[in-house]
């Protein structure tokens, strides 16, 4: 199976061609680690259905789940074009794709966010996502992270969301990382 069936389902959720082809260009250029890692080395920060093999596959897809839903609503999703919309679905998609590293490090890194949006940038020729389009998805996931902007075992420090964009993105990767939230999985889709 390739990294871009992995989230077949979820790009069906893009309505631009020219962002799917994107999502999953994109997909394809993560390291493997992240399809088999769980969404939190220790747990403590993510519900059940994140952890163990695959978790952090089916956190990103909860988030994106998430997200679909309230874009599709008319009173929520409406302050956002169809193109906006894929953008935050195409950083959902990411927002976690180098949780570990460029190279595999045996913790998540606090830096992530940076790490994948930098990524992103210097995989420009890559992709065909204008200047203005790579500039929107990666400010939504360097803020993914929302109030945790800084790590007493990191030098970095993240952006705080502002704007509609950052802030509906970090909303829903919160919401995924919920311990009440209970989504039944079947074989790392989500079971209706």
């Amino acid at each position: 199976m390739s990294k871009k069936e992995v989230f077949e389902k979820e790009l069906l959720y893009f309505k631009n061609p020219h962002f799917k082809e994107n999502a999953e260009k994109l997909l394809e250029m993560l390291p493997d680690y992240f399809f088999e890692i769980a969404a939190s080395s220790t747990g403590k920060y993510h519900p059940s259905f994140s952890l163990g093999d695959g978790g952090l596959v089916r956190h990103t897809k909860v988030a994106i789940r998430i997200a679909h839903d309230l874009l599709e609503n008319e009173v929520i999703g409406n302050v956002f074009t169809a193109d906006e919309k894929d953008m935050i679905l195409l950083a959902l998609l990411v927002h976690d794709g180098l949780k570990d590293g460029l190279v595999k490090s045996k913790y998540c890194i606090f830096d992530h966010p940076l790490v994948i949006a930098n990524f992103i940038r210097d995989k420009k020729a890559e992709l065909t996502l204008t200047e203005d389009e790579i500039t929107l998805i990666t400010t939504m996931i360097e803020s993914h992270m929302g109030q945790w902007t800084t790590n007493p075992y990191s030098k970095a420090i993240l952006p705080y969301p502002k704007g509609k964009y950052q802030k509906f993105v970090h909303m829903c990767d919160f919401l995924s990382s919920r311990k009440y939230l209970d989504v039944k999985f079947l074989n790392n889709d989500i079971i209706e």
